[in-house]
């Protein structure tokens, strides 16, 4: 899980990883159009470290019973759902050549973008400030562009390794 230094620089990341994830999207869909690999999408949930299996089993046992629950059942069993840790969304990008296969977090790529170092162990993340137009106080979307892309072509660059 992230740390931040401040609410503020939570808050600015807040703000900044959607656009991160686009450019992030928008780069992959290029690399792909000129490359052998093939990419699809994937859906994961991330659950905070140190959570038991059996709270997971739990989880999903409360959402598959959620999905046919009448709406007095269902009131109840999202109110336990409440109590339970909830897992962060991910997404992976798998990417196939043949019978090469390899998974790329993308939510890492987009930390990537938008934090100075990233990964850090166990310290607080910093925000990239260089992605930032302090004048008009939104994203530097340029900035923002050529650093996804360098990353993402990063990526592709050590597939062949």
């Amino acid at each position: 899980m992230l740390k931040f230094e401040t609410p503020q620089a939570r808050q600015l990341a807040d703000q900044l990883l959607q656009p991160a994830l686009i450019r992030i999207i928008d780069n992959i869909r290029k690399q792909l159009e000129t490359s052998d690999w093939q990419g699809t999408y994937q859906e994961t949930q991330l659950w905070p470290e140190g959570t038991p299996e059996s709270t997971l089993q739990r989880f999903k046992e409360l959402q598959a019973q959620l999905n046919h629950a009448t709406p007095e059942a269902a009131d109840t069993i999202r109110a336990e759902l409440t109590q339970l840790p909830q897992p962060f969304p991910g997404y992976d990008l798998h990417l196939t050549q043949a019978a090469q296969e390899r998974v790329v977090d993308v939510w890492h790529l987009c930390y990537c973008v938008c934090f100075q170092t990233y990964p850090v162990a166990d310290a607080p993340v910093r925000i990239d400030e260089s992605i930032i137009d302090h004048e008009l106080n939104d994203v530097d979307w340029l900035v923002l562009d050529n650093k996804a892309k360098t990353i993402v072509e990063d990526v592709f660059n050590q597939l062949g390794t």
